[in-house]
């Protein structure tokens, strides 16, 4: 990888954005031999350990799939906490149900991951990738095209570049301006509710246990995550009304520690740490078109769901796993990674999974955060049936994990090509 002194005027793929799905896209698409431009606004912080305040992601089995298959376990690996129980419960009521990662024939269900612990790994894997180059700080401010390339505009310490490509992905967040500059608009679904998240020591050890509680305020979730000490540290997210957000957040710890213990109980003893909180508004945003031209919008600007199900950076990374693909089959074939054709594969491939996604957080969300008695009553009833019935459980779990549906290669434990492709321009 070459950083910012030189920019090209002509690349095959512009990723505008180095966060989590960008870089993963950037080392999905390397051994494709393709030379890649990385356009990143924040320089990342990579110097020093994980805070105890980091946030988490959820990784379920077949992100860790994916993360193999691009090189990264490894780095990793020691770094992530293991999940292979998950005891969901409604509070106040009968119904609860658990998960286990014996029952699927796996070691985990998942893996807790601080999200600096994965920018890290992301980030020194790309320095490592000939054909990179990043340009950050920087930003794609404008993008024009034609059926033959994309020309993007990229300012750069004062100075403005313009560069060619096959292919543009925007990958620049949920607030995108690049996609709003495309003409797409993004439906957006407030639920009136925040998340404050922390880090949070319990008195016991999980012991590899993650815990999904509903309570009429809003969801609560416990994830185990990994310590030199041993896995005794939990990710807390604690969803409330977005006018009480604020003040969980920046009250004393003592005042979070008692909402967590109130709403959860005292399974893991007393919450007797509980690091800097940090609180985000909760909404279900989805870009109204993922492909437009040679551009192809993923990640939180595409599509941003209710973390009550952990599941959207596992859905970007099974997006990065499609596209690499595509990408690899059109470089064999027509030798345009940008066409018409192979984008609208990815679409139509990427549809049906976003929407079941989308469709059952949100439904969660709304579902267990109703108040009236006869629809609690009815979840307490589904959780005890859904215990009851394994089959209904395994199914269940092959989609947490990521294993349902039409699988990209890498999510299947299988090599992106055959064999590495010569370099653009070679052979």
């Amino acid at each position: 990888m070459s950083t910012a002194a030189v920019v090209p005027s002509r690349c095959d793929v512009v990723i505008a954005g180095g966060g989590l799905v960008g870089a993963a896209l950037a080392c999905a698409l390397a051994p494709l031999g393709l030379r890649i431009l990385v356009v990143e606004a924040m320089p990342p912080k990579l110097d020093g350990q994980p805070s105890y305040d980091d946030r988490n992601s959820a990784l379920s089995f077949g992100s860790r799939r994916i993360l193999e298959g691009l090189g990264l376990w490894p780095g990793l690996a020691a770094r992530v906490a293991p999940i292979r129980h998950i005891h969901i419960s409604d509070r106040g009521r009968l119904g609860r149900a658990e998960l286990h990662a014996a029952d699927s024939g796996v070691d985990a269900l998942g893996y807790t991951a601080p999200n600096r612990v994965l920018g890290e790994v992301l980030w020194a894997r790309m320095a490592t990738l000939p054909g990179l180059t990043l340009l950050c700080p920087a930003t794609v401010e404008a993008l024009e095209q034609d059926p033959s390339e994309a020309r993007c505009r990229i300012a750069i310490e004062g100075a403005r570049h313009e560069v060619a490509a096959a292919l543009v992905v925007v990958a620049d967040g949920a607030g995108s301006r690049l996609r709003d500059h495309l003409g797409v608009s993004a439906s957006r679904w407030e639920y009136g509710q925040s998340a404050v998240i922390a880090n949070v020591t319990s008195e016991r050890a999980a012991e590899g246990w993650a815990f999904e509680r509903f309570c009429e305020q809003g969801p609560i979730a416990l994830l185990p995550r990994a310590t030199s000490a041993g896995i005794t540290e939990m990710a807390a997210i604690v969803t409330v009304a977005t006018e009480e957000a604020a003040a969980l957040a920046t009250g004393a710890p003592s005042a979070y520690a008692a909402v967590l213990t109130e709403r959860f109980g005292s399974r893991l003893g007393a919450f007797q740490r509980i690091g800097v909180r940090a609180h985000y508004p909760l909404a279900l945003v989805r870009a109204e078109e993922q492909v437009v031209g040679r551009a192809v919008i993923m990640g939180n600007a595409a599509h941003a769901l209710h973390p009550v199900a952990a599941q959207g950076f596992n859905l970007s990374l099974r997006d990065v796993a499609a596209l690499a693909e595509v990408v690899a089959d059109a470089r064999t074939s027509t030798g345009d990674i940008g066409d018409a054709e192979g984008l609208a594969r990815y679409r139509e491939w990427r549809v049906g999974d976003q929407r079941e996604m989308s469709l059952f957080s949100d439904g969660l969300a709304r579902v267990f955060g109703n108040p009236l008695r006869s629809v609690g009553l009815a979840r307490s009833l589904g959780l005890l049936a859904f215990d009851l019935l394994p089959p209904a459980k395994r199914a269940f779990a092959q989609h947490m994990m990521g294993l349902a549906g039409r699988l990209p290669r890498l999510a299947r434990g299988l090599p992106l090509t055959e064999s590495p492709l010569p370099r653009a321009g070679e052979g």
